[in-house]
């Protein structure tokens, strides 16, 4: 059975409904794709609320997942009522220019805002980001944009509408992964065949297997390209109560960056009980940033081997050895050599691995 919970002041998406489904079924965004001419275009569609569930897709959904086409059609009624509810409670409450200042994907539109117009973007941003009020959107995002106190500012920066945007995404690519459920002390048992990943030379490769370790322990890990302007790297944050999820940008595309972010992601997760961070160069160094930083370091120079690491020269063949000997790519151990000042940035980079987004792309399909 089914079931759908909702509340005056909430909507839940029927892209909810059939995630749950197939996170409890085992079924892969892909034998749902299956089902529909536009594939995997479809499914996101479907999940962030973007595609209308008709007669014809009701009839397919009920076909994998179960239930009837009429609990699809009805489910679909049921969100379109009540988010048409949320809009009029943002007319009412005169809170429509400030929904109107959040990011929103695709063109901006432009000319009159006439009435209709005005809702329909209203509604466009509550579903994009699933929240019904401006409270909500405040609780969940809010913290994400520094200081900005949303109510008393219309506008964001350019950075934090593409951050905002960029992370998500990221939540949206997340429903299409299917997670065990979220267990750290498993993730740390996982690190080691992690770090090994690092000796892998192609993303193509090496990221299908990551991305099934993570999910072992209820983590999804995604990667979105970054829009213009977002100057983020990485990101951890819970998207459900049993799943998290670690969003990356390949922002510099080589793989001592990729590794050290992925690891310092991993930190947030296991240290801080996997509170929201997103990562980038304009991110505060506090603490806790100190603390994933330092967590990452560990997991690509070992602490028994540090001593034997800061007596490294630059010399290809000594870097070269030393990796091969704690199992990690050279670029990694250059990475490390470099952040820790002991060689100039602008030494041994040729042992660093740079990927095209030609190269990356394919590994995301």
């Amino acid at each position: 059975m089914i079931e759908e919970r909702s509340t005056p002041d909430w909507f839940s998406k029927p892209g909810d409904s059939i995630r749950t489904v197939m996170q409890r079924r085992g079924i892969a965004a892909r034998e749902l794709a299956a089902l529909f001419d536009d594939g995997m275009d479809k499914v996101r569609a479907l999940l962030d609320g973007s595609a209308t569930i008709d007669a014809d897709a009701a009839e397919r959904l009920a076909t994998l997942l179960g239930a009837t086409q009429k609990f699809w059609l009805t489910r679909q009624e049921n969100f379109d009522s009540a988010v048409a509810r949320a809009v009029e409670r943002i007319r009412e409450a005169d809170n429509e220019d400030l929904v109107l200042s959040l990011p929103a994907p695709g063109i901006k539109p432009r000319g009159r805002m006439t009435k209709e117009r005005k809702s329909e973007e209203v509604r466009r941003r509550l579903v994009y980001f699933n929240v019904p009020t401006v409270a909500s959107w405040s609780q969940r995002y809010g913290k994400l944009v520094g200081e900005t106190d949303f109510r008393s500012s219309n506008t964001f920066s350019s950075s934090n509408d593409a951050m905002l945007l960029w992370l998500r995404r990221g939540e949206l690519e997340s429903d299409m992964v299917t997670t065990h459920t979220w267990n750290p002390g498993n993730l740390e048992d996982r690190l080691e065949a992690i770090r090994k990943l690092s000796r892998v030379r192609h993303p193509e490769s090496f990221l299908p297997k990551l991305r099934e370790l993570l999910a072992e322990v209820g983590v999804a890990l995604v990667v979105v390209k970054p829009p213009k302007d977002c100057k983020a790297s990485g990101a951890a944050r819970m998207v459900d109560p049993d799943k998290a999820m670690i969003l990356m940008s390949f922002r510099y595309r080589s793989d001592d960056h990729f590794w050290f972010t992925l690891f310092h992601e991993i930190g947030h997760l296991i240290l801080h009980q996997a509170h929201t961070f997103v990562d980038g160069d304009e991110t505060p160094v506090d603490d806790k940033e100190l603390e994933a930083n330092g967590f990452a370091e560990s997991c690509i120079i070992p602490a028994n081997r540090a001593s034997e690491f800061e007596r490294l020269r630059a010399d290809r063949d000594d870097v070269l050895r030393f990796s091969v000997s704690i199992g990690v790519a050279p670029g990694l151990t250059v990475g490390q050599m470099q952040h820790r000042d002991m060689i100039g940035p602008d030494k041994l980079n040729y042992l660093k691995r740079r990927w095209s987004w030609d190269e990356i792309t394919p590994a995301l399909a």
